[in-house]
């Protein structure tokens, strides 16, 4: 089941020749989301081939970097008659000045947008199989981020053990998976628990946006298979870090053990580390044990399911 991370903008808030400004491309089967929507997002998924088919963007807050590609996408996606409707989630309070932004040079498009403000804590994305919760970060302005939490998925199925019980192969197979007991012919009763595992986890992929360190991250990203954290500095810019509201990549890193995540990836990261990024990788290798790796424009990341073998 594909929980593929493209990411199409891991700059800081001024672009470079090699990191377009913040953006986080995540598909999930038949489901395509965007994180953040920097200048040339558009331009990025076409170069990535990501496809087009997004049903929600999730903003985590409305400085430049993390928005301005929004009125030009939601337009192309108007000018190919787009006819579903696009869900942009947004912070409380800045609701308003989001739609302003989306159709500041006026009129509507041919399709339903709406925007939907979330406070942290809640539940932006409600799906059958997982949900988007906002949490609390801090940056400069109000700000939150979002975690893709799959459901508990079912215990594995013991297909020898069903047929040692005497369960023919077929539908009983399947409704034993479900939960539901099966009566055989000769009338024994075989219970799930007899021939399914315990529940298995689903994944976890946090997106914090623009951040300092913060409880409610590592809250939200306990256990996670996946953090995407702010890292806009190295750690000899600690000062920085805290003047501009975001995160050195030590400081992402220590969040990361914190939650105990399986893998960080680094972004946001600032223009001055145009030219290498070593120092963001080898920064937080000094405070993380896991795979840490600096995310760039392009590339690909399969989050796996935590009993991956």
């Amino acid at each position: 089941m594909t929980l593929q991370v493209t990411f199409l903008g891991t700059s800081g808030a001024i672009p470079t020749t090699a990191r377009n400004p913040s953006s986080v491309f995540v598909r999930r089967e038949g489901e395509a989301f965007l994180f953040d929507a920097g200048e040339a997002t558009q331009r990025q998924m076409m170069r990535y081939g990501t496809g087009f088919d997004v049903s929600d963007v999730f903003v985590t807050h409305a400085h430049g970097d993390h928005v301005l590609g929004l009125p030009g996408l939601v337009q192309t996606w108007d000018f190919n008659d787009r006819e579903d409707t696009l869900t942009i989630h947004v912070p409380r309070g800045i609701g308003r000045s989001v739609r302003q932004l989306v159709f500041a040079i006026g009129g509507d498009v041919g399709y339903p947008v709406r925007v939907e403000e979330v406070d942290p804590g809640e539940v932006a994305l409600d799906r059958e199989e997982f949900e988007v919760r906002a949490f609390q970060t801090d940056h400069r302005t109000t700000s939150v981020g979002y975690a893709l939490v799959e459901d508990d998925r079912k215990g594995r199925f013991d297909r020898e053990r069903a047929e040692e019980l005497g369960v023919p192969v077929g539908p009983k197979f399947s409704r034993l998976h479900d939960g539901e007991a099966v009566e055989l012919d000769d009338g024994t009763v075989v219970r799930p628990e007899q021939v399914v595992g315990d529940p298995r986890p689903g994944r976890t992929l946090v997106y914090t946006g623009d951040t300092r360190p913060h409880d409610a991250v590592v809250a939200a990203a306990e256990g996670a298979d996946l953090l995407i954290h702010d890292a806009t500095f190295a750690d000899d810019a600690a000062d920085r870090a805290a003047q501009t509201g975001h995160s050195t990549a030590g400081e992402a890193a220590d969040v990361a053990t914190r939650a105990g995540v399986a893998a960080l990836a680094l972004t946001h990261i600032s223009s001055r580390y145009a030219g290498d990024a070593r120092e963001i990788r080898e920064d937080a290798e000094k405070a993380f044990d896991g795979e840490v790796f600096v995310a760039h424009d392009g590339l690909e990341y399969d989050v796996p399911f935590p009993d991956a073998e």
